[in-house]
């Protein structure tokens, strides 16, 4: 008796066969990637076993199971940014008092700067007029001294003309003196010049030059001439 034979059907084949390539490029496209999870793996091994029994099976043909690379594809969803919460009115205040506070702390602080520019400079000038002052009371002080030795070489020069003179002659005229004159003469007069002088002067004369003279030198009023 002859067996026959199933008919050919290749249909099946060729369901299997586009299981076999899918499952290999599935697998190059992991491995290019960097390695995919074992589940990828062991469903992209089980696809040929299903594609052949599907081919000797005869039946309808089984759908192709998703590959990793359509798999890894879908775009991961954008995490989701957390909303500021909203600010109260109690907040705002604050938020304004302290911007208000900063405005005027800030206005302080350059009102200040400019205080202390405004002292540096007049600090400045007085130093600067200070030493003005200085240089001329210097000045003054010399001038004074200048004149102070003029002075004293003109009284020296009178007194030296009434020294050379007759104590007669010189007692007439310092009778006529003016008594401040009189005086400036007789202390700038040695002792015994000066005692031979108001010997030839009028008594009255001489007694009141005398005791001026006195009263002058108790003042603490030394001779000119005498080191200070």
């Amino acid at each position: 008796m002859i067996r026959r034979l199933p008919p050919f059907r290749p249909l099946p084949f060729a369901c299997a066969a586009m299981a076999l390539l899918l499952a290999v490029k599935a697998r190059e496209v992991v491995q290019a990637v960097g390695g995919a999870p074992a589940a990828l793996l062991s469903a992209g091994r089980a696809v040929v076993p299903a594609a052949q029994a599907a081919g000797h099976g005869g039946g309808a043909p089984a759908k192709p199971a998703p590959t990793p690379a359509a798999a890894s594809a879908a775009p991961a969803p954008p995490p989701a940014v957390p909303a500021e919460p909203p600010i109260s009115d109690t907040e705002r205040a604050v938020l304004l008092d302290l911007r208000a506070r900063r405005t005027q702390m800030e206005a302080q602080e350059q009102a200040l700067a400019t205080r202390e520019s405004v002292l540096a400079a007049a600090e400045k000038r007085m130093g600067e007029r200070v030493d003005q002052l200085s240089a001329l009371q210097a000045r003054l002080e010399a001038l004074d001294g200048t004149r102070r030795e003029r002075d004293e070489a003109n009284w020296r020069g009178l007194v030296k003309t009434y020294e050379v003179m007759r104590p007669r002659d010189a007692a007439a005229i310092l009778n006529e003196m003016e008594m401040p004159v009189l005086l400036q003469v007789l202390d700038r007069m040695k002792e015994a010049k000066a005692a031979t002088l108001l010997a030839a002067m009028q008594p009255d004369r001489a007694r009141a030059a005398t005791a001026q003279l006195a009263a002058r030198r108790s003042q603490g009023v030394a001779p000119p001439g005498t080191p200070g």
